[in-house]
């Protein structure tokens, strides 16, 4: 099968790889020609991925056109700030029966949007079905190694689900489906805001036991933030909500986590950001995730108080004692669910 790859970064040459090493044909879409030709003469994206060479056989394009016509499977694998303007761009292009897939992390600024209500504005109805998201603990750096990953194939229609699942799965990449999209696209965008808060506490110097205290309430943030979407609060304690957040929270190789570790150590937000060269998305989802916890009435205290620090100008030290000294209440308070 012909399939898209729409983003020519880490995540969707890693996805371009496995589609690749499975027999399928992979055409990535991208906006930076250099790149584009980097990928296509010299396999490599020294950029993202500096030690991997590539399949000769991946194919990429400045040309969304090109890359989208006569595809059997689109992957949107861009920011969560360009899903709405490529999405645009492709729906024209899109065969009648290709299954719509995203791998992409967030939340939409202003609307609060999850992705995959995005993709459903942007493309005919006739595509609303067969939108499936492609989440969980996958750091593109250890994909590209071919390193033993697992994640899910989440979709309202388990045939198109288990489509993904068929055509991704292979020896170092396992797919699991899931029916709850809500819980599966809440997990993946908001473990970012909590990955930023972990390096943040490896650069102030804090220790284990805040890490692990950390995850877990910020485990519990994301659950209620779900749960008030109407999401299945399972799903959270499986790869798209547990697994993604012990992976983003505790690697080097996340970017959210290196933010949040420049920040610890004193740098300013334009400049941590400046000096990781990547999006991290949690800077931005941190901000639709404290508006929308407003609105839904839900406690999500973490997430203020990273917030406060991108936002409000607070210093780190002083939030992390304000957190400590909230009122006591039970652990399991489950009117906050």
């Amino acid at each position: 099968m012909k399939i898209a790859v729409l983003g020519s970064g880490s995540w969707g040459l890693g996805l371009a790889q496995i589609l690749d090493d499975n027999g399928h044909e992979a055409v990535i879409y991208g906006n930076d020609e250099a790149q584009i030709n980097e990928i296509n003469y010299k396999h490599t994206n020294k950029k993202y991925l500096p030690d991997v060479i590539f399949s000769e056989k991946i194919v990429a394009t400045t040309s969304i056109e090109e890359a989208v016509t006569g595809a059997g499977m689109v992957v949107f694998v861009v920011p969560t700030m360009a899903i709405r303007t490529v999405a645009k761009a492709a729906a024209s292009f899109l065969d009648d029966d290709a299954i719509i897939v995203h791998a992409s992390k967030g939340l939409e600024q202003g609307t609060h949007k999850r992705i995959s209500t995005i993709l459903a504005e942007e493309l005919p109805s006739k595509f609303h079905e067969q939108i499936v998201v492609l989440s969980g603990p996958s750091h593109a750096e250890e994909v590209a190694m071919r390193d033993l990953t697992s994640i899910t194939s989440a979709s309202t229609n388990n045939d198109a689900a288990k489509t993904v699942q068929d055509i991704f799965s292979n020896k170092y990449f396992r797919v699991y489906t899931n029916s709850d999209i809500i819980g599966v696209e809440i997990g993946a965008a908001v473990k970012n805001v909590i990955a930023v808060c972990a390096g943040a506490a490896y650069g102030l110097g804090l220790g284990d036991n805040a890490k692990a205290a950390l995850m877990t309430r910020g485990l519990a943030e994301i659950s209620r933030l779900g749960v008030a979407f109407g999401a299945n609060p399972m799903t959270f304690l499986g790869l798209s909500g547990l697994g993604d957040l012990i992976v983003t929270c505790t690697s080097v190789h996340s970017r959210n986590w290196k933010v949040g570790k420049l920040l610890g150590e004193g740098l300013t937000l334009d400049e941590a950001v400046e000096k990781t060269q990547m999006i991290a998305e949690g800077v931005y989802t941190t901000k639709a995730a404290k508006e929308l916890s407003e609105k839904l009435h839900v406690d999500m205290p973490i997430t203020h108080a990273l917030y406060a620090v991108l936002y409000e100008g607070a210093q780190i030290k002083e939030v992390v004692s304000a957190l400590m000294s909230r009122d006591s209440k039970p652990e399991n308070d489950y009117e906050q669910m």
